[in-house]
């Protein structure tokens, strides 16, 4: 017998991601000003307009 692949990366990959991406948008909010402050918005608005489009996509 095959044993059986896990599914728990193919569940848990996207949102361990967007987590991830948070958690690093804000530390660098904490850190300081200029590129600090862009990477802070882009970390905590990839997983923002992520939640929007998967929002609007419901029907």
């Amino acid at each position: 017998m095959r044993p059986r692949q896990s599914n728990f990366w193919k569940v848990f990959a996207t949102p361990a991601v967007i987590g991830l991406l948070s958690a690093a948008g804000l530390f660098a909010a904490l850190l300081g000003d200029g590129v600090w402050d862009a990477l802070s918005w882009v970390g905590l608005g990839i997983p923002a307009v992520l939640a929007l489009r998967g929002l609007l996509q419901r029907h």
